[in-house]
């Protein structure tokens, strides 16, 4: 039961933007940036390490609705996400993005729970200063998301499958349009 009035059609960030659309247009151009600019780094991949932090915040929209694009856009859908969720060394990724997740979920612990060591193992990978930049301003930003999302009791289903839809109308559209 959402904390204040939200339209009940308009399920987790979708109805917070709805609400307040001059603080919408700004955080969907911080997303959009993030997990669709130019980068290295896929549009899958980076979904995936908001997927993944998400999941760690038990932020059920936020994880749910990242996981359902980041199953579009990566190469084994779904279960790629699932195996990253339970347990990120054993997921079908290459090994440079398992060292992101890592530092993604140190990030999602405090920014200061990122040490030389996790970084050193992401550089050993080849993941660049700009992904290692971008992977934790995901995270970062993905924190904020989750806490936005989740502070207001936001409504937000269960069901994965209920959100393949709007994981396929995101990949196609972005975080712009919302």
């Amino acid at each position: 039961m959402p904390h204040i009035a939200l339209d009940e059609n308009l399920p987790g960030i979708r109805g917070l933007f709805a609400y307040r659309p001059e603080t919408a247009a700004p955080l969907g151009q911080l997303a959009e940036v993030l997990l669709r600019g130019p980068s290295s780094l896929s549009v899958g991949e980076r979904e995936l390490i908001g997927a993944v932090v998400s999941r760690g915040n038990d932020c059920t929209y936020c994880s749910r609705s990242h996981a359902a694009v980041a199953a579009e856009a990566l190469e084994g859908g779904m279960p790629v996400v699932e195996a990253a969720w339970e347990d990120i060394d054993g997921a079908p990724v290459s090994a440079k993005v398992k060292a992101l997740l890592h530092i993604a979920l140190a990030v999602r612990e405090g920014g200061k729970s990122v040490d030389e060591d996790l970084i050193a193992a992401a550089r050993a990978q080849d993941a660049t200063d700009l992904e290692i930049h971008d992977t934790v301003l995901i995270a970062a930003a993905f924190c904020m998301f989750n806490r936005y999302v989740d502070g207001l009791g936001t409504i937000a289903s269960d069901d994965q499958d209920s959100y393949q839809g709007a994981g396929a109308r995101l990949l196609a559209s972005g975080y712009t349009r919302l």
